[in-house]
């Protein structure tokens, strides 16, 4: 038989029928249409309480909602909370489906910026992929192992949109990128470049789970940074000589390309003396010809494009502060279902609200 509770929820008294059970215990029906069962937050605090563990520690969530909000929760149950929506975003993820910005969103603006007063033709979708090491728990709970979490982006030319994934497979995290890629409509801009170093294994992932049309571009500054280090290992660290060679070989590289800088690494004359310089100039040389096919840098400033994937660091940086602060250890899923809603959360676009509506209207409809 059901009887009546009375709920006291400030001035307003909620009459709700319990049904008991000896054997399950008993429910409440209607707490399965205010999307109530199996959570003591109401479906307007649980967003809040997700957020707050999104953005913060679990220890000091608990004292922002407390602050903000006037609601006492243990970091545990802000912790519990936070994973549990995450794994439901990256379920949503893996079943094929991403969370689509609200109605009448406008397009993003796919054209390329003036530079130097010159203005370029067509229109452009940037993507990156990169990763960073995400500090774990070791086995039985013991020492730290350190993961590879790949942090995915879709940005415009000028850097006012940007979407990001997160996975710690590099091919999830570009499937993820193609998905975004066509809820946002970016198979409208006539190129898509992907801009990466040389990580392995990115290149492929991106072409099988994204696109064969994707024109991908190295990371100047990555090829810059291994310049550098031939330089010094050839003329010693910090040397005046050093230096001028890089800027050097780095001012051919930017004006004439990579074939440019290849043959006049094969024309360097290290002398019997360099031991060190001889192996660096092989692993440097072999460095250039794996990507001497992105290595186009006049071709690629010509039509307006980057050629640095500084927005790709910058998303490392954005994920790898929420997840490699002092004295964290994550257990893998964890930190992975953080990152997916870290992730959410950064991208805007509305997509924040409009997988806490969609998971409203799943639920209600479930119900």
């Amino acid at each position: 038989m059901p009887r009546s509770l009375d709920t006291p929820c400030g001035p307003v008294t909620l009459r709700r029928a319990y049904y008991h059970c000896p054997d399950c215990g008993g429910h409440v029906p209607w707490d399965r249409v205010l999307g109530l069962e199996g959570s003591r937050q109401s479906p307007g605090l649980q967003p809040l309480v997700a957020l707050a563990g999104t953005l913060a520690p679990f220890g000091k969530s608990q004292d922002v909602l407390r602050r903000l909000a006037g609601v006492r929760l243990s970091d545990s149950t802000c912790r519990r909370r936070t994973e549990a929506v995450g794994e439901d975003l990256r379920q949503r993820h893996q079943a094929g489906q991403a969370v689509r910005p609200p109605a009448g969103q406008r397009p993003w603006d796919l054209t390329l910026p003036d530079r130097d007063g010159q203005s370029f033709a067509g229109t452009v979708a940037y993507l990156g992929l990169d990763a960073f090491a995400v500090p774990t728990r070791g086995p039985d709970g013991k020492g730290i192992v350190y993961r590879m979490l790949y942090v995915g982006l879709l940005y415009d030319p000028r850097k006012q949109h940007t979407l990001y994934v997160a996975d710690f497979d590099h091919e999830a995290a570009a499937a993820q990128l193609r998905l975004y890629a066509a809820a946002l409509r970016l198979g409208a801009a006539d190129t898509l470049v992907a801009l990466t170093d040389a990580g392995n294994g990115l290149e492929p992932a991106l072409r099988g789970c994204c696109s064969e049309a994707l024109v991908f571009v190295l990371d100047f500054y990555h090829a810059a940074q291994h310049l550098h280090t031939f330089a010094q290992s050839w003329h010693g660290r910090d040397s005046p000589a050093a230096g001028e060679w890089a800027a050097q070989a780095k001012g051919l590289l930017r004006e004439q390309g990579g074939a440019a800088l290849l043959e006049h690494l094969q024309n360097v004359e290290l002398g019997p003396q360099a031991a060190d310089g001889h192996e660096a100039l092989r692993l440097l040389i072999g460095y250039v010809q794996d990507n001497l096919h992105r290595m186009d840098y006049p071709a690629y400033r010509a039509r307006g494009w980057d050629i640095g994937s500084g927005p790709t660091e910058a998303g490392c940086k954005l994920l790898g502060g929420r997840l490699k602060g002092t004295g964290m250890r994550w257990c893998g899923c964890g930190s992975e279902q953080v990152a997916a809603l870290r992730a959410l959360y950064a991208s805007g676009e509305g997509l924040w609200d409009a997988f806490w509506e969609e998971r409203r209207l799943r639920n209600y409809q479930r119900n």
